[in-house]
């Protein structure tokens, strides 16, 4: 028996009317009448009252009627299925990062890994915090996160045992400030407690201002620093920066143009600098069929930098 015939069946049970049910599957009536017979032939039951006006169905239709809109459903649904399966081949892994990094390192490592037409950045996440990340991934959201992090273990509130990442890289985030008119900078660390420095901070639940935190207590001489403004973006911590609103950490590959420049300068020596890696982050039990593959591909050109979940 074919599925079209139980389409058939369906068809004649909704409008009870042979030739405007034969018109509706697009087949002559003979060819439909005779589908129908050969139905009741095989289930050995007749199905259709044909002597009532409009047609009914006997006491085995009705049940042959359950059953065949029961197993269309199902072939409804894993039709579907399949297309998604199909769709889900085919469509790009979706990379989720912070802006600095979809900016300034993002483009190039996709280049360098022939990845730019495999891997999409994932915009929606440049506003994000460090457990959005996670929750992404937890939703199918995106499929992988590069995320800046600390190089040594701080605590930062999210359980990673779920979650097995590649370090990618490395960055250090180096104080920097706007520049006087003598090329200097104008604000120096580490600050006085009477005249702390103005800081153009990150978000205060971010990874960076975590890591910047557990830094600057290790120094052997403290920071003074007075907070003056917060932000999610590196962007935006190095505008109000060159506009000399303050001093602020940013990652080396963003302010490289203006160092060189002489529109930025360090404000600190290589000590105050806080290094971090560039981690890739995936849930263990991916949903791209083929982030896999990917991921060991990455895996093989990570020299061996790579942890699984505790």
């Amino acid at each position: 028996m074919e599925i079209r015939w139980l389409e058939d069946f369906v068809a004649l049970a909704r409008i009870r009317h042979f030739s405007r049910a034969a018109q509706y599957q697009n087949v002559s009536q003979p060819t439909f009448s005779r589908r129908i017979r050969l139905m009741e032939e095989q289930m050995g039951q007749q199905l259709i009252k044909r002597d009532t006006s409009p047609l009914a169905l006997t006491a085995a239709g009705e049940e042959f009627l359950i059953m065949s809109e029961r197993i269309l459903e199902q072939v409804r649904l894993t039709k579907s299925r399949i297309s998604a399966l199909s769709a889900d081949n085919t469509r790009p892994v979706t990379l989720a990062a912070p802006q600095s990094l979809l900016l300034h390192f993002v483009p190039q490592w996709l280049q360098n890994y022939q990845l730019t037409t495999s891997m999409l950045p994932y915009l929606r996440s440049t506003n994000w915090l460090a457990g959005d990340y996670f929750q992404a991934l937890d939703r199918g959201e995106c499929d992988l996160a590069l995320c800046y992090w600390p190089r040594r273990a701080i605590p930062l509130g999210i359980n990673l045992s779920g979650y097995p990442f590649i370090i990618i890289d490395d960055e250090y985030f180096l104080p920097v400030s706007s520049t006087d008119d003598k090329g200097q900078p104008r604000y120096r660390l580490p600050g006085t407690a009477s005249a702390p420095l103005p800081f153009i901070a990150f978000h205060s639940r971010s990874i960076i201002a975590a890591a910047l935190e557990t830094h600057l207590t290790e120094m052997p001489e403290p920071a003074h620093l007075k907070a003056v403004n917060e932000n999610s973006h590196a962007a935006n911590v190095k505008e109000l920066v060159s506009q000399g609103y303050g001093i602020g950490w940013l990652p080396a590959r963003v302010v490289r143009p203006g160092l060189d420049d002489g529109t930025l300068a360090l404000a600190g020596d290589e000590r105050w600098a806080l290094p971090l890696h560039l981690r890739l982050y995936r849930s263990e039990m991916p949903r791209h069929p083929q982030l896999l593959v990917l991921w060991q591909r990455l895996l093989e050109n990570s020299h061996g930098r790579t942890h699984t979940p505790a």
